[in-house]
């Protein structure tokens, strides 16, 4: 699935391209992804124009006079530009097509994504619950000791909880875990304000660092295949069960932690 990095990477890629230019056309092949495209949603954008391009957690939210499309890539989805002239493969459900030729192009082969319409105020039920952003300033360490205080539940399931703290998916969950130094099967109330302080660095840490590495992850997330760029290539503990750590030489551990693979090194990691 792509995260919340995958996500923003593609938000700066595609702004350029679709701001300020009017949709011509849209053409939905498949309306039943994990929510039904509702019938009428070709209608509220026709003659639209995106002013702005913003991302709430892993959703993305195109913006105009009339209101906002709001699309969440789901499992195995992409958005690429491309010439009008290119034919749809299986699985491209959705074309919006605009007036300098170029077609916004959605294929999703599991249809785990979505797209709705929302009226300019509208706030989305599936955004209302949201936690912070991980990268804004509200996202530090008070709060996040202050949500972990009462909560009987494992650290790496507290900061993967989007009431909690939006968009921290599984590897950086377990990346952050690993730099913080912080084992992702303790008690979270069990664990101190400073070394609170520390995750939050090291997930804002982890997260920046792979946006920046968005070149590849661009070209992908734009493009159609989807899969992850160089960020991947500096993993320390993600997908590494039972090779050595890269700080202690020691064998990294695997389980699973709300039924998520978990990596982490017993030595390195209290």
């Amino acid at each position: 699935m792509p995260e919340l990095p995958e996500v923003e990477t593609t938000r700066l890629g595609l702004y350029p391209l679709v701001k300020e230019k009017k949709i011509t056309n849209v053409v939905v092949r498949q309306r039943s992804l994990r929510w039904p495209i509702e019938i009428g949603f070709e209608d509220q954008l026709l003659g639209s124009v995106f002013t702005r391009l913003s991302r709430r957690g892993k959703y993305l939210l195109f913006h105009s006079k009339n209101g906002k499309m709001m699309v969440h890539l789901g499992m195995s989805g992409s958005l690429r530009m491309v010439s009008s002239r290119s034919n749809p493969r299986k699985h491209d459900h959705v074309d919006i097509c605009f007036e300098n030729s170029s077609v916004l192009r959605y294929h999703d082969p599991r249809r785990f994504g979505s797209f709705f319409w929302l009226a300019p105020k509208e706030i989305h039920s599936l955004l209302k619950d949201l936690g912070p952003e991980p990268l804004s300033k509200k996202f530090d360490g008070n709060y996040l000791y202050e949500m972990a205080k009462r909560r009987k539940v494992a650290v790496k399931t507290l900061i993967m909880n989007s009431s909690v703290v939006v968009g921290v998916g599984n590897i950086y969950a377990n990346e952050s875990l690993f730099l913080s130094g912080i084992r992702p099967d303790r008690l979270a109330s069990s664990i101190s304000k400073k070394r609170y302080n520390s995750l939050v660095t090291q997930i804002k840490r982890v997260l920046n660092s792979s946006i920046r590495s968005g070149g590849t992850t661009l070209r992908d997330f734009v493009r159609e295949d989807g899969q992850p760029g160089y960020f991947k290539q500096r993993l320390f503990v993600y997908g590494r069960g039972n090779m050595h750590c890269k700080t202690c030489e020691k064998s990294l551990k695997e389980t699973r932690i709300n039924n998520r693979s978990t990596f982490f090194c017993s030595s390195c990691q209290t």
